[in-house]
Order: C-alpha cells, then structure tokens, then sequence
C-alpha cells in the first residue's frame, strides 16, 4: 500500500468514513519527516526575516498537517515515557490506537487534562524532584505544537545556549568553555550559575506575552492544573517537568540573558555588539538548560555580571539559587555538567568531577548488591550499560586517570560478589577461573561464553570537533550530517589504530 495515495487528501477534501481508513504499518515516515522538515524550514527562514504574519501562518499549516500530526504520535509512543499513562490510563500501545490518536488530534474545542504529579528521587540528594504527566493525548498535543516553535527557538536562541536543542549537546558546551578558559591571557573568574527551580517558577503572564505559537493552546498546557493524592491542585506557575513541551519553553524564557550581558559588556561606542573587538573584560557566556557560567577578568566584574543576571530573571519569576551560585577562581576549578574545569599551573584540564564519579561508582555498587543471585551474564549485561554509556561521555576530556580507577574499584566489588557466592571454596584460584578468563594480552576479563564486561578503560580519548555556533538545524542540515560523520569517523580510526596495535603485538609476541 502507497502511503502517498492513501494519507494524503485530495484537494478541498476531508479524510472521511467513505476513503479507506490509512494504516500506521503503511506510512512512509521518510516522507513524513521531509514534509515537516520543509515547512520548519520555512518557518525558520520567515523568522530571521522577522515576518511573524508569515511565521503564524506557517506555524497553522503545520500543527494542522496530517503528517505532522502522524509524526506527534509516534514521538510520544516511541520515547521512554511510553509505558507511563496519566491521569486516564490510557496508552497507545498499538498500531491501530496510534493511527485513531493521529485522525483525532485537534485544536478545536480543546482542553487539556490535569497532569499526573509524581515525585523522583534527586540525584545525590535527600530532596525529590516534582514530575507531571500529561495524558497521552495531551502528550501528542504539546509534541505537535512543539514541531511548529522549535524553529522559532531555534533561530531566536542564545548562540552559546546548549541544552535541549536540536544537534547540540552538553559536550558542544564543554568544547566552548575549553575555548573561552584555555589561553594563557583566558578570564581567570567564573561566576557559577545555577536558576532556582526554573521549570515551576517561571512567569505564565510572560510566556503568554512573549512565546509566539497559539496562545489558548499554550495557556491550556500552563493551566492544566495536576492530581497528587486524588486531590485537584490549579498550576500558578511554571512549565511541568514532564511535558514534551518544556525544555523548549523554559529555554525561550532564558533566551536573550546573552544578550543582556553583550549589550553591557560586548557593545562598541556606536552600540554595534562586537564580542572581538569589545571584550575587553574578557566576558564569555555558556548555558546549557538552567546551568549555566559566565567568565570574567576581574572578580568585581563576576558580581556586577550576577546582579545583571538577577534583574534579567526577575521579570520571567525567576531567581538565582543562593546555594548553588559561586564565584571561583579558575585556579581553584569549577563543577559544570559533570566535569571539572580547572588550571594547573596556567594549564586548563578538564576532568570528570568527582560528584560524577562518586554517582558512577553508587550506581555500579546498586547494580553488584542487588544481583548477589544472578547469573553472571545476566550481572554483565546490566553492568555494561552503564560504564558504556558514562566513559562515552567523559571521552572528550581528560579521564584516563578517572577511567582506570573506576575499573579499580568495579573489580574490588566483583571479587567481593564472586567470593560470596562461593563460601566453601577456600581456593581464589578456582574462583579466578570460573569468572575470569583470558583474552589477548589481558588476563583478568570478566566474561562468560555469551558476553564479557567493558572496562571504562575500553574507551579511548578522542577529542570532541567543535560546533559552529552560527549553523542552524533546520537550515544547515548538510553541515550536521557532515560534523557527525567526521566524529564517527574519528571514533572507527580510533579503534582501527587499536586494533593494529594489539595485532602487532601478538605477531610479536
């Protein structure tokens, strides 16, 4: 079946009951995302130019295109939260339910339902951190909706703000602040920021005034209002943690604090904003989400910067966070997105902190206490994860010293699990065989038949390429593609040249 022939409506023509109902195993989601891509683009194009009756228009088209609807339905049945209904239990789970919420899906007469309020454990903390869930339903609505402001926020947002937006990440931001802090004659002040409890503060009178998408739309994903303990509670303010929505919310709210401190610090005689030319105090701003720093040459310069900052976010019902707000010396270093930023001796090197390390090593004890009767196959395969993913994203910077102590203290804690599951072999050596094996050149690898444990040291440094801050994702599409093939090319060299290595060496050996 041609998705073409049987989703698209002709001319003037309504999907109705006559037509053949389309399936959701038919669609052609390459030309879906094609059709999407086209008219984001064309928003994006329409903002630089700053016609925003063109931008209305354009943002209409596209929450009330099927194929944009289609493409809604599948980012929320797809994603993590999948599995987690809100307050109506309803999910859709499949392919039939999912092409019935993509026909139904409509802004006429539509009212949002209260979120569910859960409450999650904060990392490294007592504290636990509020989580609201949309219906399904509204999921699909604010994903919807969201296809049509991300390019807004997209070419209004910060140049230096990389959290939750298209192709950036928080390694484009380590990558920046090594930039900005790496010279001999770098900002030797760093004013620490950190916004207190941004997504349930910020002002619903100001995003209702300055975010441009369909306001009885975004005031019915503000007021919706959230069910804790059967018990209707309205929502006064803030965007809910939870909804697909948010991040791009909360990241238009931040937009223009880069701005604020350019027009102070960056602004020639003629007002014309020159960052080369008129840094004369060495002022460079980094975002990622609701964390962000601001260097500085002078310590007085740091306070002046927080109480422009404070004056920024007062207007959107915002506020720094007394607690988490510093100026340091870069000498003494910093904690930003897990690294630590510090000069040795005039030096910059960036390290994985050691709250990072500390949240490894918890959750790899977590995993080894409670798999005290698992097979060891099934222990590797839940362990793997884990060092995977948290040695990719500390690669890019200094870790080989954090990378081996962790594999240290991993194997002191699979001793301990393998000598306790054995308590009448008085015998280590038969122990070291049954769980240890032999591979290559290294003797202690933790494996089985079916799989084996990678090490944190498994993963070898390669430097992150750096981000041109001007490109845009919804019109420099090429330029992306390009930068991720260079990365994995650099990764597959990376793993060749290791190969090679231990090749040789066994040739030799």
């Amino acid at each position: 079946m041609n998705v073409s022939s049987s989703i698209t409506p002709l001319k003037g023509e309504r999907l109705t009951e006559t037509r053949p109902k389309p399936q959701w195993i038919d669609i052609d989601w390459k030309k879906v995302e094609e059709h999407v891509n086209r008219l984001q683009a064309r928003i994006t194009k329409a903002v630089k130019e700053r016609k925003w009756h063109l931008v209305k228009r354009l943002q209409y088209l596209l929450t009330h295109s099927f194929f944009a609807k289609l493409l809604a339905v599948k980012s929320v049945t797809q994603n993590k939260g999948k599995r987690t209904a809100g307050i109506d239990g309803a999910k859709w789970t499949t392919p039939n339910t999912r092409m019935n919420a993509a026909l139904k899906l409509s802004d006429k007469k539509y009212k949002a339902e209260p979120l569910k309020r859960v409450y999650i454990p904060k990392p490294g903390t007592d504290k636990k951190r509020p989580l609201s869930i949309p219906t399904m339903y509204d999921r699909a609505m604010q994903a919807l909706y969201a296809l049509s402001l991300s390019p807004v926020a997209e070419a209004t947002a910060d140049p230096c703000s990389f959290g939750f937006r298209k192709y950036r990440s928080a390694l484009d931001a380590c990558q920046y602040a090594f930039i900005c802090l790496s010279h001999k004659n770098s900002a030797q002040w760093v004013l620490e920021g950190d916004i207190k409890g941004c997504f349930d503060n910020i002002n619903h009178e100001w995003l209702l005034d300055n975010i441009r998408m369909d306001k009885s739309i975004l005031k019915q994903f503000l007021k919706a209002g959230f069910v804790y303990n059967r018990h209707l509670n309205p929502t006064k303010a803030g965007t809910p943690q939870g909804g697909i929505i948010s991040p791009i919310l909360a990241n238009m709210t931040l937009d223009g604090m880069e701005k604020a401190i350019a027009t102070k610090y960056h602004a020639s005689k003629s007002g014309k904003i020159d960052k080369g030319n008129s840094n004369h105090e060495k002022v460079n701003f980094v975002r990622y989400a609701d964390d962000f720093f601001v260097t500085a040459n002078l310590e007085e310069t740091a306070k002046e910067l927080a109480e422009l900052i404070k004056s920024f976010l007062k207007e959107r019902g915002l506020e720094l966070s007394d607690e988490k707000t510093h100026i340091t010396h870069i000498d003494n270093g910093f904690d930003f997105l897990g690294w630590n930023f510090r000069k040795y001796n005039g030096k910059l090197l960036i390290k994985p902190s050691k709250k990072s390390i500390e949240k490894v090593t918890r959750k790899v004890s977590d995993v080894i206490k409670k798999a005290k009767a698992w097979k060891q196959e099934d222990l590797i395969r839940a362990l793997n994860p884990i060092t995977i993913g948290w040695s990719n994203y500390h690669r890019s910077v200094v870790s080989k010293e954090a990378f081996s102590n962790l594999d240290y203290r991993m194997w002191n804690m699979l001793w301990r699990w393998a000598k306790r599951r054995h308590p009448d072999k008085n015998s280590k050596t038969w122990i070291v065989r049954k769980y240890w094996q032999s591979e290559e050149s290294r003797n202690w690898v933790f494996s089985t038949k079916k799989n084996r444990l990678k090490l944190f040291s498994d993963t070898k440094i390669i430097r992150h390429i750096s981000l041109k801050m001007d490109k845009n994702p919804y019109l420099d599409s090429e330029y992306f593609k390009l930068r991720k093939l260079r990365q994995k090319a650099l990764k597959l060299s990376e793993w060749c040249k290791t190969r090679w290595n231990k090749l040789k060496d066994s040739l030799c050996a």
